[in-house]
């Protein structure tokens, strides 16, 4: 069966190298949303005006997950929301707009994400190893901006930094490139900062440079001027004349007067004083943030994967799977009440699926989510309802067994066994299953949680 070649529409001028029916020229953006939507949008024009046109296609549902190319140079807003660089030829487009349908596919069989943080995953997830950029932008108080969040958020009020941090925090997002380390007003977190000199003594502004003499007399600390008398050094205090430096006087280290109180002082102090809000902080009560981008973590594809396969077909998603800190937890508090309440005791399974990622990619998005909800099936017939299971990569997968000795650990295990029969086909070959087990408490070590015991079985099955 052939694949039908994407309807690609572009906006400005013609590019010359591509020769397709299927290519449309739009003049302007208005001619351009009037028409039926397209597979894939090409920006022939300066990078300001794509990264305008970008802003505005991304916020409307139709053009919100389509590729869109740049085919000039591009600026941050081209790149945060931009597909890349234009291919070179055409046939180049069809491979990536191929590989781009076949994830929307799914996306398209169940509703589309309605909250917020689904339509950023979606938006990730459909383009493999893609980042949320951050954008310097003077105009904004915090110096940096996340225009894809912004052009996701559909009118929603979103503190992109906080909601980035929750993302991390649940281990949907992870940290890239550190882009800047700015500082923050601790008022009204404005990066809009004016660092002043004041006086060390009354913090007055109104201080200078002035060179200064100490007498060695009577130890009196002046301004120069005050020192010089009919061209010659004398003491305005004890009136002793000064000849020689380093036995009559020195010159200290003190270098700045305030104009208000006349105090004289080596350094200045420094004030950091917002220019939205007016309050002035030292620089070590600013508050610290660092700028990343950020991108997809493994869980957060699965959860992509998973949160379609709820919505369409039956796959993980009815297994009823925790999050990672709430599995961590679970076991945590498992362990508490077995170190003192030894009977009855829980298992634990980690089963890891070695070569599962290198496999989907070669079945595809389609073939690969048919095996996956074969795999479940046979998941589905061991796990039972008291059990909770998590998955902490594409990979790794979790069995908690609440009262299971290790006889019935061994019945369990007996039954997995049959999930390495799905393995025999050519096309799944390269896949093979590995498995851990302990029982506890007789398997626990010392001062052992649940995130430290997942990691040492995770370990043994690498």
């Amino acid at each position: 069966m052939s694949i039908p070649n994407p309807r690609i529409a572009i906006l400005g001028n013609r590019v010359p190298s591509l020769n397709l029916p299927e290519l449309e020229h739009f003049s302007d953006l208005g001619s351009l949303l009037a028409a039926r939507a397209f597979d894939v949008v090409l920006l022939d024009m300066p990078a300001a005006y794509a990264g305008k046109v970008l802003r505005k296609l991304r916020s409307i549902p139709p053009y919100r997950y389509t590729l869109i190319y740049c085919c000039r140079d591009q600026d941050g807003w081209c790149e945060a929301l931009g597909d890349g660089a234009c291919p070179v030829d055409a046939s180049e487009i069809k491979q990536l707009w191929v590989a781009w349908q076949e994830r929307f596919r799914l996306l398209e069989q169940g509703a589309a994400p309605e909250r917020f943080e689904s339509r950023v995953l979606s938006w990730l997830w459909l383009r493999g190893n893609t980042y949320v950029y951050a954008l310097r932008d003077p105009e904004v108080p915090q110096h940096y901006r996340y225009p894809l969040l912004e052009a996701l958020a559909d009118n929603e009020q979103i503190n992109a930094f906080v909601w980035l941090g929750l993302m991390v925090q649940q281990g949907w997002l992870e940290e890239g490139v550190l882009v800047d380390r700015v500082r923050l007003c601790s008022e009204c977190g404005s990066g809009r900062l004016n660092y002043i000199d004041v006086c060390a003594e009354c913090q007055a502004l109104d201080i200078s440079r002035q060179p200064s003499l100490h007498c060695f007399t009577c130890g009196h600390v002046g301004p120069q001027e005050s020192f010089l008398k009919d061209g010659v050094l004398l003491c305005p205090n004890c009136l002793c004349r000064l000849r020689h430096i380093g036995t009559d006087y020195d010159r200290p280290m003190e270098n700045y007067r305030c104009r208000s109180c006349q105090a004289f002082f080596v350094d200045a102090e420094v004030q950091a004083r917002c220019l939205d809000c007016g309050l002035s902080h030292t620089p070590d009560k600013l508050r610290v943030r660092e700028v990343r981008d950020f991108r997809l973590t493994e869980a957060g594809r699965f959860r992509c994967r998973q949160e379609f396969s709820e919505r369409s077909v039956p796959g993980f998603g009815r297994l009823n799977l925790l999050g990672g800190k709430d599995f961590y937890d679970l076991l945590s508090w498992q362990i508490q009440i077995v170190r003192r309440y030894p009977v009855p005791t829980f298992s634990l399974i980690g089963l890891r699926f070695v070569n599962l990622s290198g496999t989907l990619s070669q079945l595809g998005e389609q073939r690969g989510h048919a095996f996956i909800d074969s795999v479940a099936d046979r998941l589905k017939e061991t796990v039972r309802e008291t059990d909770r299971c998590s998955r902490s990569t594409e990979e790794f997968f979790w069995i908690m067994l609440p009262h299971t000795d290790g006889k019935g650990l061994e019945c369990v295990k007996q039954r997995l066994s049959r999930i390495a029969e799905l393995f025999s086909a050519p096309e799944v070959s390269d896949l093979s299953l590995r498995v851990v087990s302990i029982t506890a408490p007789d398997d626990l070590l010392d001062q052992e949680d649940g995130q430290l015991l997942l990691a040492r079985l995770a370990g043994e099955l690498v």
